[in-house]
């Protein structure tokens, strides 16, 4: 009888066999996806989560536009007066313009738009920057893309796509970059509308400004931005003539410079109080506070009058509570309001080059096939290691230990919230192929081609000559897969990741508990001393 107390190589891989089996069939199991028109995913009965290949959905890759320039001479004093110069030069808004200081009396310039290198050399040159074209190029820092990347995560996750993922990929030697977003479960047009503005959100006052000469232009000045809001509400339909709009409330200094913006400009007397015409008349709008995504007013407000007299008699009240309601013309111009604030803005426009979608039909069809492949490859390397030991005490346990070591894969999956694709399934693939390896070769060493071990000390030795032969060929494999998880490689990235884990469980855990077991059916009592 096993002793699993002084087995515990077996006693793990149980408790992780059962840690897993709770994570692939716990409280959350078989919850299923609607997809795009009227098909939808047969529930599945795990926790898993399914990428694109596996559930269908929408694959779209794009590069950020934007234009960079490393090391220019500027000052951290200076920083400011260059980001509005070269704006203004470009005919861009300052937020386009990015001056991140990177050393001593250096900074990085990147414009967020695709401009030619020479009207970048001008624009700088006109801010009292010298460069030359050389020192342009094309594309944005890393920086940028990271901002970028969990922007889009953000907004995935907002809109409740699982499964989704965002992931930056190069050409080799460090070339062009790339986003490729993956979300299940939508259209190609459905991703496009949720990734492909900037989403950038801004509270602007207009306001009238009469000349000498009796004319009257106007002036804008941008008062809020998504940074300025401390909690998102969420959006609402609106109701007896209150205009659909998103309840958000402002930080204590966006509040103070809010109370500012209003009493300076005008907007809290008589004149500004209840005077916006910009549904009426965009080009004479009088005094008003537009709603402005990416650019464009979405909606414009008036400043109520008991809100104004408040912010001119009594800016402690506002600056105490400062609640703010968004206003939009419809209800889901509203909820794309709250995402863009909630996930946040991107830094410059996604220019979106390949789009891909694939058939949730087609896609449940990968399931089935997947798993009979790694049924099969489990099935027939198991019958060649009975075939050849003829012997169930060497064969059942390597049946076994192979399935509990990719049943435990599926639980980290599970566990993690890792979208399962076809590199992942070809991950655990090879983790099988490597795994029944690692056990022949344990097997075959212990048992020297069919012959009877006769002590537990010649077992122990053989045993510790096949896990060095194992231990060598999984450093090596780890090695070789380690560049793969980290690099922005794509598909390969996932299938590294699957593999690694499955190296590390397996000399870790399944092969040692396969030694164990080996020692106990083969041995009896009195050999294993």
């Amino acid at each position: 009888m096993i002793d699993f107390r002084d087995n515990w190589r077996i006693v793990l891989l149980v408790v992780l066999a059962v840690v897993a089996g709770a994570a692939l069939f716990g409280p959350l199991a078989g919850g299923g996806e609607q997809l795009e028109g009227t098909e939808q995913v047969v529930n599945d009965p795990t926790n898993l989560q399914y990428g694109l290949e596996l559930s269908g959905g929408s694959r779209i890759r794009g590069q950020l536009a934007g234009t960079t320039v490393d090391d220019a001479s500027i000052g951290e004093n200076d920083r400011r007066d260059i980001e509005l110069g070269v704006a203004e030069e470009l005919g861009l808004e300052p937020i386009d313009v990015t001056v991140r200081v990177t050393g001593t009396d250096t900074a990085t310039v990147e414009v967020f738009t695709n401009v030619t290198d020479q009207r970048v050399v001008d624009a700088l040159g006109a801010a009292g920057v010298e460069i030359g074209t050389g020192d342009v190029r094309a594309g944005v820092t890393e920086d940028t893309r990271d901002r970028a990347v969990s922007v889009l995560e953000n907004r995935i996750n907002e809109v409740g796509l699982s499964g989704g993922s965002v992931t930056t990929v190069s050409q080799p030697g460090g070339g062009e970059h790339f986003i490729v977003v993956e979300a299940p479960g939508i259209n190609r047009s459905e991703l496009r509308d949720l990734i492909g503005d900037p989403g950038r959100v801004q509270i602007v006052a207009t306001w009238p400004n009469r000349t000498a000469d009796g004319n009257v232009t106007y002036d804008r000045e941008e008062v809020l931005t998504e940074e300025d809001f401390d909690r998102i509400g969420t959006a609402d339909a609106g109701n007896q003539g209150q205009p659909p709009h998103v309840p958000v409330t402002l930080s204590t200094n966006a509040a103070d410079r809010f109370i500012e913006s209003m009493n300076r400009l005008g907007f809290t007397s008589g004149e500004g109080i209840g005077n916006c015409r910009w549904r009426q008349s965009p080009d004479d709008p009088g005094y008003c506070l537009l709603t402005v995504v990416d650019g464009e007013a979405v909606y414009g407000a008036s400043m109520s009058r008991n809100f104004g007299n408040d912010l001119r008699t009594n800016p402690e009240a506002f600056r105490s509570s400062p609640d703010f309601q968004m206003q939009t013309l419809n209800f889901d111009e509203a909820q794309e309001l709250r995402v863009n604030l909630e996930a946040g803005s991107l830094p410059t426009e996604l220019q979106i080059q390949t789009e891909t979608f694939i058939s949730p039909s087609l896609a449940q069809e990968f399931k089935p096939l997947a798993a009979l492949t790694a049924l099969a490859a489990w099935l027939t390397v198991s019958g060649v290691v009975f075939y050849w030991y003829r012997d169930i005490r060497v064969a059942v346990p390597m049946l076994v230990t192979a399935f509990a070591e990719v049943w435990i894969l599926l639980g980290f999956a599970a566990a993690v919230g890792l979208a399962m694709d076809l590199s992942h399934i070809a991950g655990l693939i090879a983790v099988i192929g490597t795994g029944l390896d690692d056990l022949i070769i344990m097997a075959d060493e212990i048992l020297q081609r069919k012959e009877n071990v006769k002590t537990g000390r010649i077992f122990q030795n053989r045993y510790r000559k096949a896990f060095w032969v194992i231990g060598m060929a999984a450093a090596t494999t780890l090695i070789a897969m380690s560049p793969l998880a980290v690099l922005s490689l794509g598909d390969l990235r996932g299938f590294a990741i699957i593999t690694i884990v499955g190296v590390i469980i397996g000399v870790g855990v399944t092969r040692p508990a396969y030694g164990d077991i080996l020692r106990h059916l083969m041995l009896d009592d009195v050999k294993r001393k």
